[in-house]
């Protein structure tokens, strides 16, 4: 499996999670406790979220053509 597979699989459970919480924010909670956990629930997967778009992001502008150049110093220049 591709690392891009694995991110974007990632991203359809955090996207699931995250609707599932904020289900559950919405429709209420018994406790400001709960209510305190499932935010910081919430703000940890978007988090995480953001740093995995940006890991795709990053690939995504890396890929191309890799030309290798070679030894930067001439095998010729030899100092007397």
């Amino acid at each position: 499996m591709s690392p891009e597979t694995v991110i974007y699989k990632l991203q359809r459970a955090i996207e699931a999670q995250l609707a599932n919480l904020t289900n559950v924010i919405t429709t209420g909670v018994d406790s400001m406790e709960k209510y305190r956990y499932i935010l910081g629930q919430i703000n940890a997967l978007e988090s995480v979220r953001q740093e995995l778009s940006s890991l795709l992001n990053s690939e995504e502008k890396n890929e191309g053509t890799v030309i290798d150049i070679g030894d930067h110093k001439s095998k010729n220049n030899t100092t007397k």
